[in-house]
């Protein structure tokens, strides 16, 4: 399974958002969902064995600029339908779930595929297997012994934040660097995944 967990630290987790600014009024939720799109989808088909989880810091995330968090909307490959490679229908069917209620712990379904919770970003961190921070500063690639089952972390055009760097630390998270470029996220889960698939022949893990 290869797994990405990408944060967006400015998106309203209330949902209440138009579709017609995802840009702007909805807390540049346009980085999460180029994300959502180069994870998943293949020139035919849509890659399965792969999983995106879109976190919301809420309250406590940056600069306090959203309402209605913690929030997490899992994206399971397996199950997904409806997905298609354009933002606004993608970023309907993530509205749909930061509406849905929450009344308690644990996942709730929303379409096909998708899930919310609030699960915190500690928790997430903590719950998830062979956890990878994506980094400029970290070990170049090819790395040694990365799992077949492996969690990446992204953020979106802010850095992570010291509580979420510290979560990531104590989880003994991998720092990884794909090169010597800068990159956007949603280039560097395209490049890993290339990297994955065999890119240069020491690109998968084993």
């Amino acid at each position: 399974m290869r797994r990405f967990v990408v944060v967006g630290h400015n998106v309203n987790a209330d949902g209440d958002f138009t579709l017609n600014d995802l840009c702007g009024g909805a807390g540049r939720l346009d980085v999460l969902l180029r994300c959502v799109t180069s994870a998943f989808f293949l020139s035919h088909g849509l890659r399965r064995e792969v999983e995106v989880i879109l976190h919301f810091p809420g309250q406590g995330g940056f600069q306090g600029l959203q309402p209605d968090g913690p929030k997490t909307v899992r994206l399971a490959g397996r199950e997904l339908r409806y997905l298609n490679p354009d933002e606004r229908s993608t970023g309907a069917l993530v509205r749909t779930a930061l509406l849905r209620k929450l009344p308690g712990p644990g996942e709730r379904p929303s379409t096909p595929g998708i899930y919310v919770s609030r699960k915190s970003f500690d928790e997430l961190v903590s719950s998830l297997p062979g956890p990878v921070q994506l980094a400029e500063d970290g070990e170049g690639w090819p790395p040694a012994g990365l799992p077949a089952d492996t969690t990446f972390y992204l953020s979106d055009h802010h850095d992570f934040t010291p509580a979420e760097e510290e979560s990531l630390r104590r989880a003994n998270a991998r720092r990884i660097c794909l090169g010597p470029t800068s990159l956007h996220s949603h280039h560097c889960i395209t490049v890993a995944h290339w990297l994955l698939d065999g890119g240069p022949s020491t690109g998968r893990p084993g």
